[in-house]
């Protein structure tokens, strides 16, 4: 892709685009304290809506022609862009992914998704097996989500990102990684260039060059990679019924390193076992 294609933040955009992923980072906390079962999806969405406008911001996801919500909720075999109900309950044990996303007063986006299992599940009798897996799915998606962050960091070609992230998910099980539902340049828009791939390309991608605002995103299943878009022309679900997982942050490139903007810490926890220390823009804006 040639440079033109996609659009470097300055230090000060990108210190506007920490306040947009503390929006999203707030509203997926409180999503995440709200999960229980019984909860319909359209009581998380209006958790997320009320924490987002509170921080004087707004949702953009609802910018985003056909769609008039704040979070995307997709459960068990439902991989991404489930739509929130009020028929939909959650239960116990059921493994849910949360997306959400966020725009400032100013027009700047954060973008980010949790996976969550919904507590009680073995009082409810799902089987230890079940909530094994589901567990276990979560826990791969996030570790090869942060396994691509911490390729970023040294990374001189983008798609240095998509290898990490298909190692960390191939050596761990058999998992199916997505491969037409990608990460993506973040910043006056949700989506921007360049396209984040969460596998190995046959193009390394772009430079890594301070200034770069990616969505990093991967998505998997616990059997086949191989997807249906249901009825509603949204929600994506496995086509052999396994269950799915899907995290995501948005992350910084800048000079003095890279700052996961949707994360309270910038990744700090979670990168720590690499052996990277992300550093905050709005510090480096005040030197």
């Amino acid at each position: 892709m040639a440079r033109e294609e996609y659009t470097l933040k300055t230090i000060a955009e990108m210190v506007r685009m920490c306040e947009a992923g503390e929006m999203v980072a707030a509203a997926l906390d409180q999503v995440r304290a709200a999960v229980r079962p019984g909860i319909t999806t359209l009581e998380l969405d209006a958790i997320a809506e009320a924490e987002i406008v509170r921080r004087g911001g707004h949702s953009n996801f609802k910018k985003v022609p056909g769609y008039s919500h704040t979070i995307c909720a997709s459960i068990n075999d439902e991989v991404v862009h489930g739509i929130p109900s009020a028929n939909r309950l959650l239960q116990a044990g059921d493994i849910v992914s949360i997306d959400c996303g966020a725009e400032t007063s100013d027009g700047w986006n954060g973008d980010a998704a949790i996976t969550v299992i919904v507590p009680g599940g073995a009082d409810a009798g799902v089987e230890a097996s079940v909530l094994k897996r589901r567990e276990q799915t979560s826990a791969v998606c996030e570790g090869s989500l942060w396994a691509g962050i911490a390729a970023l960091a040294g990374a001189k070609k983008l798609n240095e990102v998509g290898v990490a992230i298909e190692k960390f998910i191939y050596t761990s099980g058999r998992y199916g990684i997505l491969e037409d539902y990608i990460g993506h340049g973040i910043g006056r828009s949700m989506h921007e260039d360049p396209p984040v791939f969460n596998y190995k390309t046959r193009f390394s991608g772009p430079s890594v060059e301070p200034g770069l605002c990616v969505a990093i995103e991967p998505m998997i299943t616990a059997g086949s990679p191989k997807v249906k878009v249901l009825d509603d022309d949204w929600t994506v679900s496995s086509k052999d019924g396994s269950d799915a997982s899907h995290w995501e942050h948005s992350v910084a490139v800048h000079d003095a390193g890279i700052w996961v903007l949707t994360s309270w810490d910038g990744g700090a926890a979670n990168l720590a076992p690499f052996g990277i220390v992300p550093v905050d823009p709005r510090t480096s804006a005040k030197d």
